[in-house]
This record gives structure tokens, sequence and C-alpha cells, in this order.
């Protein structure tokens, strides 16, 4: 089993040639086939539990080859880890945070360097559930399912610009119909991630380890597995009800969506 099978992942390759010369160099070296996936979760559960500063060193990458070039996405595991305590940590009272965090941990928080700080990481994980919005980002010829030696899996994998395309859709279709508000903002902030980075750059997005819960899940209540699955299909169904002012057929697509992960998101 993964060593992290709760997490799933929203990944941005670049191309290698929009990286350093120091940073071509080492992708280079990675065997296109080596699988990374294993190696990124292990090293981000031990800065999970041995907490070190994050270097601005890329700590590892994920590789993909597309029409004869060669793709990258960083890992950037301290970074994330550290981002994510952070965010743990502004959401929690001040008296509280001494009961999960020791006050060297916290204090360590915030000598974190401005540039790290606001360096934007490639990846973007989630646990136990994916976003709606990620699946607004794909259409379903996109997805691939199957199995290898971590079990099933799900991908979607599309161009950047036909994903920032989506977005931008999406994010005018929310607006129009609930004007400012969570889902918007959200939206919105996705855009602006998108927008960081190289536009020949793939983007794609991963179940993880949530493939196979989602299997079992399916397969619990008589569906053939992840081939059931139909979540980019749904969030569209939505999105067209919205556009169209058509609230049942809004509300259809994103009841099976939310009703589909939901049982998911109760395995934890």
């Amino acid at each position: 089993m993964r060593p992290t099978p709760y997490v799933a992942s929203l990944r941005i390759y670049e191309p290698i040639t929009s990286f350093s010369p120091v940073d071509q160099l080492r992708w280079s070296s990675i065997p296109i086939e080596s699988y990374a996936g294993r190696e990124e979760q292990d090293r981000a559960l031990r800065r999970v539990i041995l907490a070190e500063p994050p270097s601005p060193k890329a700590d590892g990458a994920h590789i993909i080859d597309h029409n004869g070039e060669r793709y990258v996405s960083p890992w950037s595991t301290a970074k994330r880890c550290w981002a994510a305590l952070n965010d743990f940590k502004s959401s929690l009272p001040n008296s509280v945070i001494p009961f999960f965090l020791p006050e060297s941990l916290g204090d360590a928080i915030g000598d974190i360097s401005p540039d790290l700080k606001t360096r934007v990481p490639h990846i973007l994980s989630e646990t136990w559930i994916i976003p709606p919005r990620w699946f607004a980002l794909f259409i379903p010829e996109e997805r691939l399912r199957g199995n290898n030696p971590d079990g099933p899996f799900t991908i979607m994998r599309t161009d950047l610009t036909k994903a920032k395309k989506r977005c931008l859709e999406s994010y005018q279709i929310v607006r129009q119909a609930f004007g400012d508000g969570p889902v918007e903002a959200e939206l919105g902030e996705l855009l602006n991630w998108l927008n960081v980075f190289h536009p020949e750059s793939i983007l794609e997005c991963d179940y993880g380890g949530l493939a196979l819960y989602l299997k079992k899940s399916l397969e619990d209540s008589g569906s053939p597995g992840l081939d059931s699955d139909t979540s980019i299909e749904d969030v569209k169904t939505s999105l067209q009800g919205l556009a169209n002012g058509d609230g049942v057929q809004a509300g259809v697509g994103y009841e099976a969506l939310i009703k589909r992960w939901r049982k998911v998101a109760a395995m934890e």
C-alpha cells in the first residue's frame, strides 16, 4: 500500500527547459520510467515527523515524457509540509497552539525566509476527498484508469492552456450564478495558481491512494468499480445547469458528485 493512501494530488509539469541549468542537469539524470511517487510520500512522512527547515534546493521530482520532451514537477516536500503546518497553526487560537506545536517549532515557522514563503509549489494536495473544482479542469477523454504496483489508479492529464480556459469559464459561471463567495474565491485562487507556470506546461490530477477507497466504495454499492466514476461528467452537468439557470440540473450533478466522495471521506 502507498505510504500516504489518503492523499490526492494536482501537479504542474513544466518543460525541463524552463528550469535553471543546474536543475535541468538534475532532472535529466532521472530515468523516465522511474516511479517517484513512493519516495515522495516516504520523504513527506519523514518531514512531518522530524521537522526540518525547508531548503531552496529541490529534493526530487515527478518526470513525464510528452512528444519526445521531458516535463518536470518538483516535489518540494519540505516547502509543502511547512506550508501545511503554517496553515494549521493559523487555524488555531494562540492559547491552543502550544498543545499541538512545541514553541521551537512555532518559532521556526516564523523564521522561514520570505523567498520560500512566496515560492509557489508545483503540487497541490488534498486528503480524503478531491475538490470539485479540480474536476472542472478536465474532460472525460483525458482520464486514464488502470492498475499499477500500488493498486488501482485514476489519472487525468491535460494541457495547461486548456485547463486555464476551463477554470476561467467555471469561475465566470459560478460568479454569475452566486456572486462573490467561497466557491468563486476558490476557483479564482486555482486560476491564479495555474497562471504562475510556463504556458506549455501539463496539468495532472492523480487520485493517489483515494482510487483504492473509491473503487471499494463503488463496488460495495453494486457499481463496477472505477469505471463507474463519473466525477468529471457530474461537475460538467452541474456547471451547465448553472450556466443555463437550471437549478435542478445543477443540483443533480453536484449531488451525484458529493454523494460519491462523501463515502470516501467517511473512511477517514
